[in-house]
């Protein structure tokens, strides 16, 4: 039996009646149907109501919408649900994470640049006012995952930073304010992420450290959220080899899998060692880190059976469903584990109340709700916290700063960019919006520069026939590129970077590898030369040459302001990074 009157459910005696007597109570496909998270195809009640009337889940993190929508879809499935559900949202960087139109703050590590907690908790606060407004009562949030490999793809702006105090420390200040609006945070992705190159979306990924290693980080910081109440948390499809094999010694490396299906990482490390009490959610079931473990029948109710509690999205919801329930109907998932995980699952839903209240009024009404959302001192927030968090790298020729029209009239803008996902734009990255390069240059030309943005020959090729490209780059390679055409008409070159790696193995400057032309600052001796990415903390790693470097952390108008703002003089850099922005090179510091 769960201690449902202990930490983090601290339920009375009739709140934990209605858990184990709604339990009893339920058939095995309503017990079963508990166990998923649903995301959402459609937003109909049609749908909605047959998705709750077919699998009877247990939550739902559904797809992007605007708080209208999203609070008619809640409503919807608070009303027509025979359980009460958890309703997940993303609120990473604030209330855009649960509908639209909600308030972005800033990724944490621009929060973490500000190296003041009190902005961590007017993320959460934001996060937690927006998103109970439209129905939510759980977020996947906050990321505690400690930044300690500049190559990782997955994570490099969304985390506190690379110091494990810091990364405690944020997290308990955005945990105390989503919590003050009645949403439960789920801390993520145990047992840590930032160590590992690879990202588990597309392929295994291993913390490496050792048992004593992983103490005194990762360790250090759940434990401290576990200590302060922490309510549940998502599983990552993430190996920790030195734990596994600590608790089982007999585990071979060819035995090792993600943790969201090792009993030694989550029944034995987690609820064991450390104690935790609350719910343990796994992270997407579409990530190769879980699917490339074992056939997906097998991994459903492995993932159950080895202590995780809900499990996060139906790939074809016949066939999971099914599959789950076979994996109880042999064994799989024993009696004892099935109630453990119903008991959590309830025990979190009481745990809000949502056992006493009526069906009608778990959501605000409409008019109130939207109301809440979007407010004017909410979105001033972001612009307060990009004050704080701008960050000058690297200032090696400090006689170029400030910046004026008079001292450097003719400025080059160059656009830099990474790796593109065609569909990551869907979810906020990509090439989707305008490249920030442009508006930088727009910004300066109404300050009274004359600027000239760059057209690199990728852009120009794509305007021409097949043997026009192979024409222009044999030329590009045949000319001669005196240094005159950059001193004779620059005074200055601002490299603007937008490298986003999202659903890619690497995430790096792509180059375009031409011979001479200005894509490459390979001219910083030449005339000044200042980069600004306005995305990965970690772009300096490929241009280690340039002596004066600057992360903006992302791209927002309000962003590319400061940045101006602060280059002209007008207002100071402030932000500490949070991360080794020098990414362990020593020629980047020169």
């Amino acid at each position: 039996m769960v201690d449902l009157t202990a930490t983090p459910f601290n339920l009375d005696e009739d709140a934990v009646r209605w858990v184990r007597e709604t339990i009893a109570q339920m058939s095995v496909d309503e017990k079963i149907g508990q166990l998923f998270v649903n995301m959402g195809a459609e937003r109909t009640e049609e749908y909605l109501t047959g998705v709750l009337d077919n699998y009877h889940i247990g939550a739902v993190r559904y797809n992007p919408g605007t708080a209208a929508e999203v609070w008619e879809q809640n409503h919807i499935l608070q009303t027509k649900s025979k359980i009460p559900l958890l309703i997940a949202a993303n609120t990473e960087a604030g209330g855009n994470g649960a509908c639209t139109d909600g308030t972005y703050v800033g990724f944490e590590v621009k929060i973490g640049a500000t190296n003041d907690p009190k902005w961590a908790y007017e993320m959460g606060r934001v996060s937690g006012v927006e998103a109970s407004a439209i129905g939510c009562n759980w977020s996947f949030a906050p990321i505690v995952d400690i930044m300690r490999n500049w190559r990782n793809p997955i994570i490099s702006n969304r985390s506190w930073g690379g110091d494990p105090d810091l990364v405690l420390e944020m997290s308990r200040a955005y945990m105390r304010g989503i919590m003050e609006s009645g949403i439960l945070p789920a801390a993520k992705h145990f047992p840590g992420d930032g160590i590992d190159e690879r990202d588990q979306h597309l392929s295994a990924s291993i913390n490496s450290y050792s048992c004593e290693e992983w103490d005194q980080t990762f360790g250090r910081v759940y434990q401290g959220l576990i200590d302060e109440g922490l309510p549940s948390l998502m599983v990552g499809h993430i190996m920790l080899p030195a734990y596994q094999q600590r608790f089982n010694p007999d585990l071979t490396p060819d035995d090792l899998l993600p943790a969201t299906l090792s009993k030694e990482i989550l029944t034995d490390l987690l609820r064991g060692q450390m104690g935790f009490n609350g719910v343990v959610v796994t992270d997407a079931s579409h990530m190769v880190g879980l699917t490339g473990a074992m056939a997906r029948r097998d991994l459903l109710p492995t993932a159950i059976a080895a202590g995780c509690d809900l499990f996060l999205f139906f790939n074809d919801p016949d066939e999971d469903f099914a599959w789950m329930k076979q994996g109880y109907e042999n064994g799989v998932i024993t009696e004892e584990r099935l109630q453990e995980a119903l008991e959590r699952i309830l025990g979190l839903k009481a745990r809000l109340g949502l056992h006493r209240t009526p069906r009608e009024q778990i959501l605000p009404p409409k008019e109130e709700a939207l109301a809440r959302v979007g407010l004017p001192e909410n979105k001033q927030l972001a612009i307060e916290v990009t004050d704080a968090a701008v960050t000058l790298v690297k200032a090696k020729q400090p006689e170029v700063l400030p910046l004026s029209p008079d001292r450097f009239p003719r400025v080059l803008v160059v656009p830099v960019s990474g790796p593109i996902n065609p569909i990551s734009g869907a979810f906020g990255g990509g090439g989707a919006a305008e490249h920030p390069a442009i508006k930088t240059a727009r910004l300066l030309e109404e300050r009274g520069y004359q600027v000239t943005i760059h057209e690199s020959l990728f852009d120009k090729l794509t305007k021409m026939s097949r043997e026009e490209q192979a024409d222009a780059v044999r030329n590009v390679y045949a000319s001669k590129a005196p240094i005159a055409q950059i001193t004779d008409n620059y005074d200055l070159v601002v490299l603007v970077g937008k490298i986003d790696g999202m659903m890619q193995p690497t995430e790096r400057v792509m180059w375009p590898a031409t011979k001479g032309t200005v894509d490459i600052p390979w001219y910083v001796h030449e005339v000044p030369t200042i980069y600004v990415s306005m995305a990965s903390p970690y772009d300096l790693v490929d241009v280690p040459q340039v002596k004066t470097y600057i992360n903006a952390y992302d791209d927002r108008d309000f962003t590319i302001t400061a940045v101006v703002d602060k280059l002209e003089g007008k207002s100071q850099f402030r932000g500490v990074s949070p991360v080794d922005a020098f990414c362990g090179k020593p020629d980047t510091q020169i």
